[in-house]
């Protein structure tokens, strides 16, 4: 009977997943990659091999919610998997607060506590939690580990955790979590391997995709993130702002008397790159369009990003690369080379033709500050944590 751990990334309108099956050797291999899309609108579903071919593309007709596409998915893998047996299901989960700071094995106690933290993270929180319920229901008997985005942030100085307000408000748990930190947590892991001569010094890395932060790194390890108490924080993002002044917050409210819904629903769907251009929240679609406010969208998000950059290094006490990650940043060579240009006084020198074939090493090698192209994959992290926490890989 094959054995297989299964990881899923639930998002608002995405399930991927990821199969990673034993061998009668003990060995665990990456079988079957995939997700379904365009849920609760035109649904796709498509799959790989752990080498990269296709396995399976289709249209879902049915599918509308998270608990529809669990269902096509669950039924895909039985078909492909006949008398196999689900070791365990690892699930990113955004946020989880201050009590949860490592993996966890979900009891419903657990689910609780998570689904209590939904308005830190209303655009990721439920659709995470969703899986997790539906399963709990399901296939009480597979045990499932949660695997959060802020723990690898966890531990950092009181003085880049810490919240400028009255105290009893910081005791309630108010304070900056970061996150994206299964990505981070990745980067550090391969940084040994992908650019040795950087991998314990002081890192700056940019994840660029539909979400956007920064985290800066010392040593393996996180100093400090752009994201704080929520995933609002920071950078400009496809549809959220990122850094906004508290005050224009309280303008929405007291002047244009807008409901606490109404702002969340523009705060998280309706800003950054999608609220500045009017066009698209997709930096492929702004790179291509020549609206004039399209353009100033992306100039933004190149200024914002730089201005971080710079502010880290601050925070570092000077830098040795720059690395680049998610979707934006491991495939726009143009969006890399305006943040390198912009970063070009901190001793980035952008080596073009690099660059062009997205790296590894994107920068010349007698630049002062380096920087790379690294890919990352949250889901082997959460495949790493589960087999850990569940006893099925070694500690």
């Amino acid at each position: 009977m094959n054995e297989y751990l299964l990881v899923l990334n639930a998002g608002s309108s995405s399930l991927k997943f990821r199969v990673y099956e034993r061998s009668p050797a003990a060995q665990w291999r990456a079988a079957v990659h995939g997700q379904i899309e365009g849920i609760g609108t035109k649904a796709r579903f498509s799959a790989d091999d752990g080498a990269g071919k296709a396995l399976d593309k289709k249209d879902l007709q049915q599918v509308r919610d998270a608990h529809g596409a669990l269902d096509t998915l669950a039924e895909w893998l039985r078909t492909r998997y006949v008398r196999a047996k689900v070791l365990g299901v690892g699930h990113r989960v955004v946020h989880g607060g201050p009590r949860y700071a490592e993996p966890i094995v979900v009891t419903g106690r657990v689910l609780e506590e998570l689904r209590a933290l939904t308005p830190l993270a209303p655009l990721h929180q439920p659709h995470n939690l969703a899986p997790i319920e539906t399963l709990l229901e399901r296939m009480p008997g597979v045990p499932q580990v949660a695997c959060f985005d802020t723990a690898f942030h966890r531990g950092h100085s009181a003085v880049a955790e810490l919240v400028p307000l009255p105290k009893e408000i910081r005791d309630a748990g108010v304070q900056r979590y970061g996150f994206h930190g299964l990505s981070y947590e990745y980067i550090a892991r391969a940084l040994p391997q992908a650019a040795p001569a950087i991998a314990r010094g002081r890192v700056i890395v940019a994840h660029l995709g539909s979400g956007v932060s920064l985290c800066a790194m010392k040593d393996g390890k996180s100093v400090d993130c752009t994201l704080g108490f929520t995933a609002l924080d920071g950078l400009c993002m496809g549809t959220r702002p990122g850094s906004v002044d508290p005050g224009v917050i309280l303008h929405l409210f007291q002047t244009f008397e807008l409901t606490p819904k109404a702002v969340e629903t523009m705060l998280y769907k309706q800003s950054g790159l999608l609220g500045i251009s009017g066009v698209s929240n997709d930096m492929r679609d702004l790179l291509a369009s020549k609206e004039p406010d399209a353009r100033l969208a992306v100039d933004y998000f190149v200024y914002r990003a730089a201005k971080e950059i710079g502010a880290f290094a601050a925070v570092l006490g000077g830098v040795d690369a720059l690395v680049f990650t998610a979707g934006i940043g491991e495939r726009s060579a143009e969006i890399r080379k305006r943040i390198c240009e912009a970063s070009a006084w901190l001793g980035v020198e952008l080596d073009a033709a690099a660059n062009e074939r997205h790296g590894p090493r994107i920068s010349t090698e007698t630049a002062r500050v380096s920087a790379w192209v690294v890919p990352t994959n949250e889901e082997l992290m959460i495949a790493l944590h589960t087999g850990r926490l569940l006893g099925l890989v070694e500690k």
